[in-house]
């Protein structure tokens, strides 16, 4: 199996789905012989040409809206917003219409739309285009949110979301394009509700629940500490909504202490809405309060020192751990 570049995998799950189905398109900015902000569509243009990856104005909420029609009318458009911060231009297209017109009009029509995005910090692109707002998406009914760690991972949920026939959202974080992974030869889709997990060496005394760039983290830190003698399970969320509570919950109550991590801001984030659903459904297996590592709740700066002040480090990781572990 070949190792390629996170991004990479991104390229080939578009590639391979622009030829298994003529209905799939892409639209966005500079998506065409420029091959997107990241290069994950490079090469794309010269082979599917302007029928199939249409170049749009800098216009994300009227773009949505196109594919939104488009899906509706049979397409199976992918749209990728240049960076996460801009899905608020296009938030009212995924609120309204894309989440909702399948019951609004009684199931006659499917919205099988992707949006794909980079998300979170990366280099010092400031306030407004660091930002992971996976916590702005959790709560709208009608979409599903998933967001992978890797690049084997990235390739199978793409083309997964692809065929689905709902509105799906990937979050690919922009620290992640250039990590490489182990990917599989051939076709091959993952599924857009389930987490994964990591298994200790060890048997597990905590539970380390992350996704999209805090779960390499996490795994460092899991690796660091089977060093010392101790095992944690980390559990790849990988899906955001839905959640897959019976993996987290079925994790806790082997180690009955878990660390939330996620690179977005603490308050109102998946780390909130997941430690709820452990307090209301599997408080009985704690023997520790949960804890939490994120984002601090503010602006990120664009001075890189002051970024990795405000963004979740692997010492707050280990930190939490060993405070977790003590109690």
């Amino acid at each position: 199996m070949p190792e390629l570049y996170y991004s990479k995998a991104v390229n080939e799950a578009l590639d391979e789905e622009l030829a298994r189905d003529k209905n799939v398109i892409l639209m966005g900015e500079d998506i065409g012989i420029y091959g997107g902000a990241f290069g994950a569509t490079r090469g794309l243009f010269e082979k599917f040409g302007a029928e199939r990856l249409w170049e749009t104005p800098i216009s994300e909420n009227s773009f949505t809206g196109l594919a939104v029609g488009a899906a509706m009318m049979g397409l199976r458009p992918v749209v990728e917003i240049m960076f996460m911060d801009f899905i608020a231009l296009a938030l009212d297209q995924l609120l309204n219409s894309a989440g909702k017109l399948h019951y609004m009009y009684g199931g006659q029509v499917n919205v099988p739309l992707v949006m794909r995005t980079p998300g979170g910090a990366k280099g010092g692109y400031g306030p407004s285009h660091s930002q992971m707002l996976s916590n702005l998406l959790v709560g709208v009914p009608g979409i599903k949110v998933v967001a992978p760690s890797n690049a084997m991972q990235v390739k199978g949920i793409l083309k997964a979301a692809i065929r689905d026939d709902n509105p799906v959202v990937v979050i690919e974080n922009k620290r992640l394009y250039p990590q490489k992974g182990i990917v599989p030869d051939g076709d091959y889709t993952l599924p857009l509700d389930k987490a994964v997990v990591f298994s200790s060496k060890l048997a597990p005394t905590l539970t380390l629940a992350s996704y999209s760039s805090m779960t390499p983290v996490c795994l460092a830190v899991q690796q660091a500490f089977e060093k010392a003698g101790i095992g944690i399970e980390v559990v790849d969320l990988v899906s955001l909504q839905p959640l897959d509570t019976a993996t987290v919950f079925a994790s806790l109550r082997k180690t009955g202490r878990i660390v939330i991590a996620e690179e977005a801001c603490l308050t109102g984030g998946v780390g909130a809405e997941l430690s709820a659903l452990i307090a209301e459904h599997c408080l009985d297996a704690l023997e520790a309060p949960i804890a939490r590592v994120a984002a601090k709740d503010l602006p990120i700066p664009s001075s890189l020192a002051m970024e990795k002040m405000i963004l979740p480090q692997p010492d707050d990781v280990v930190k939490a751990v060993k405070k977790t572990l003590d109690y």
